[in-house]
């Protein structure tokens, strides 16, 4: 089986499979989805424990979260590509570009008062849609983006007092329709709506 992305690199993958070469030597993609799964979902019961006042959701804490989730699994759990990437007609954020428009998105982010104020749901969804976009087209890491990008805004709207993001409404097919038009057209309005229907008190 080819792999999932087109890759510069293409020895990031066990030869003609869609598995990462990985430290436990698996390479069976349902094995090896299962266990990324099983590592996720220890994840999420740390994180949320550790959720504090102090907690600063930035570029370091969202690194953080893979490198912690993942690092008994790959070598380069928490690190970003350097090489280019793509899935489908989805052209991801160049690899020499990768760091430097981390710095820009997590920066506004940061400074969003919009976003910290928490005014209203509507408005949330909203800023938290356009973050997800931007991290969505960035693709940061090699691989697990979707799953790490879920769990760090599931962790922001927690601690401003919502329930971890309910997808349940939303169809396999519509959350990559949505994500391709982050990533093809700049355009958040799919992935907003998304997050507004997930939200919950």
């Amino acid at each position: 089986m080819p792999s999932k992305y087109k890759l510069v690199h293409s020895q990031f993958y066990i030869e003609n499979s869609d598995v990462p070469i990985n430290k436990l030597n698996i390479t069976d993609s349902d094995v090896i989805h299962e266990f990324e799964n099983d590592l996720l979902k220890e994840a999420y019961g740390v994180f949320v424990e550790e959720l504090n006042d102090n907690t600063i959701f930035d570029e370091e804490y969202f690194k953080s979260l893979h490198r912690r989730t993942f690092e008994s699994l790959y070598d380069w759990a928490g690190e970003y590509r350097a090489f280019n990437m793509a899935k489908g007609e989805s052209r991801f954020c160049q690899g020499a570009y990768v760091d430097e428009q981390s710095k820009v998105i997590f920066e506004a982010l940061k400074s969003d008062e919009l976003l910290w104020s928490n005014n209203s749901k509507q408005e949330f969804a909203k800023r938290l849609g356009y973050y997800k976009c931007e991290l969505i087209a960035l693709h940061p890491f090699p691989e697990l983006n979707g799953r790490i990008t879920r769990m760090f805004f599931d962790m922001i709207a927690y601690s401003l007092g919502y329930e971890f993001l309910d997808y349940s409404k939303t169809t396999p097919e519509q959350y990559i329709g949505a994500s391709i038009e982050c990533v093809q057209f700049a355009d958040c309005g799919s992935m907003e709506k998304i997050i507004y229907d997930g939200l919950r008190p």
